[in-house]
């Protein structure tokens, strides 16, 4: 028998593992604002620093002629956003109050700090199950950051606006009928997450949304009317049946004890003898013995 002799090469620890290339990952892309670019130190250059000074000379000079366009008033549910030779000059808000500035190289953007109410125009929408309803809906809005929303959009609320448009009848369009009327609340609350985190470069905060009125055509009217009157009568017949049902097992019961006691039995013709008399009718009653019914007992079965 011939014996194989194997021969088995040591690993050598010396000899390093082969490394492993780490996979770069693209970081995220994120749109670049103008209130990012905005430079720390504005108008330090020379003809920037000689516009200033001219200017101001002539500022100077000028003061008592133009009094009036050397300041310029903030309210109080207002702020500024001062801008010179068209740089931002401050990075913080303008305060309410009396603003002194250069009128030939200043300007301040007033930016309206209350909640604004903003009308979505009614909008026709293909709903999942295919049915065309038309729906409006209401915004409410306000100013978080002068700075972005000066320098970042040019109509915040009519940029608002179109945004709700299109994120209303992109979200309702993936929803059936039945949920966009039983679900309210949860597609307002969807729809105001949405547009916060798109008006957030903005420098706007979304504070509610609120649908006003989903509107469905005359024909579809008709047929959820004729399905929730089908539904009522069903429902109307199913509670007489059980009436009557009810009515006929307690009379069923009242039968028995009255065969069992006849003097029951005896009150209550009696009874029914009084209610019948009193009655305003050209019925004629005759009081029968209960003793006559008797001689009809032998012709009762089980009697």
């Amino acid at each position: 028998m011939s014996s194989e002799k194997f021969e088995m090469t040591p690993l050598n620890p010396a000899t390093p593992a082969p490394a492993t290339v780490p996979t770069e990952t693209t970081p995220p892309t994120t749109a670049i604002m103008p209130s990012h670019e905005t430079d720390p130190v504005p108008n330090t250059d020379f003809w920037s620093r000689l516009t200033i000074g001219a200017t101001s000379f002539l500022m100077t000079i000028s003061f008592p002629c133009c009094f009036k366009n050397n300041f310029q008033t903030i309210r109080e549910y207002e702020r500024g956003v001062w801008l010179r030779l068209g740089r931002l000059h401050k990075k913080e808000a303008v305060m309410p109050g009396l603003v002194a500035i250069n009128p030939w190289i200043d300007s301040i953007y007033i930016v309206d700090m209350r909640i604004k109410t903003i009308n979505v125009k009614p909008q026709s929408i293909l709903t999942r199950d295919s049915v065309t309803i038309t729906v409006d809906a209401v915004i409410y809005t306000r100013v978080t950051i002068p700075t972005d929303c000066v320098l970042n959009v040019e109509n915040e609320r009519y940029a608002t606006e179109l945004l709700g448009q299109t994120t209303l009848r992109n979200i309702l369009g993936t929803m059936t009928l039945a949920e966009i009327l039983s679900e309210r609340e949860r597609i307002a609350a969807h729809i105001r997450e949405v547009l916060d985190e798109a008006t957030d470069a903005w420098g706007v905060k979304v504070e509610r949304v609120e649908i006003k009125d989903v509107s469905l055509p005359k024909t579809m009217q008709r047929s959820m009317a004729a399905i929730a009157e089908a539904e009522r009568e069903a429902k109307a017949r199913v509670i007489n049946a059980e009436s009557e049902k009810a009515a006929s097992t307690a009379l069923k019961e009242a039968a028995q004890e009255m065969a069992a006691t006849p003097m029951a039995f005896q009150l209550r013709y009696l009874q029914t003898l009084n209610t019948i008399s009193a009655e305003n009718s050209s019925t004629v009653v005759f009081p029968l013995p209960m003793e006559f019914l008797n001689i009809f007992k032998p012709l009762i079965p089980n009697a």
